[in-house]
């Protein structure tokens, strides 16, 4: 009677893990990805984020929030698109991109950290589920005027130095021509003398 009993137990125990699993199974499940698609990252000068949500679940996620608030106002500006996005349904085994485009208003070292999205895994899912993207880290935001100094082509500067070193190459050129005009001209007339006495 002991170990019917015991076999009955652990019947109804494998039944809810089993249960429970194929309910998790049936569910959608996010994975977030938060990239800078920028090299170098430069004060007043865009930096383009991109958010990619992929469900790798076998249920749709409906109502997707994802928000970032790892841009303080004070240090930066939101130049094209928004820090918030909101999705209907994504669909198993699909993804949703968003791109958003920041300006940075001062040089130093910035934690990109991660953005957070919330979803109901399910459509009759009541709980939300929450997720975090991954973090691109910590990146240093170089000041305009050193990037400018390793960066332009420095048009002024070349045309100066242009300027500059014209007088050292015109000044030997001339008196080169000079002088090869006066040798050439000795020449023929020395030709001329000996054909007239000829």
């Amino acid at each position: 009677m002991k170990s019917l009993c015991v076999a009955v137990l652990l019947l109804a125990v494998s039944g809810l893990v089993m249960s429970a699993e194929e309910d998790s199974s049936s569910q959608a499940k996010l994975l977030v990805s938060k990239q800078i698609l920028n090299k170098y990252l430069v004060e007043d000068m865009d930096i383009v984020l991109k958010y990619s949500l992929y469900n790798v679940g076998s249920s749709a996620a409906v109502n997707v929030a994802l928000k970032d608030s790892s841009f303080p106002a004070d240090s930066f500006s939101v130049v094209g698109g928004s820090l918030e996005l909101n999705v209907d349904r994504i669909p198993p085994g699909a993804n949703v991109s968003h791109v958003v485009v920041v300006r940075p208003r001062k040089p130093g070292y910035f934690n990109f950290s991660s953005a957070e999205v919330n979803y109901l895994p399910s459509d009759e899912a009541k709980q939300p589920q929450f997720a975090v993207s991954s973090e691109p880290g910590e990146g240093g935001i170089i000041a305009f005027r050193d990037f400018d100094k390793k960066f332009s082509p420095h048009v002024l500067d070349w045309a100066a130095f242009a300027v500059m070193t014209l007088p050292c190459l015109a000044i030997p050129f001339l008196l080169w021509w000079s002088s090869k005009s006066k040798y050439e001209a000795l020449v023929k007339g020395g030709k001329k003398d000996k054909s007239n006495k000829d």
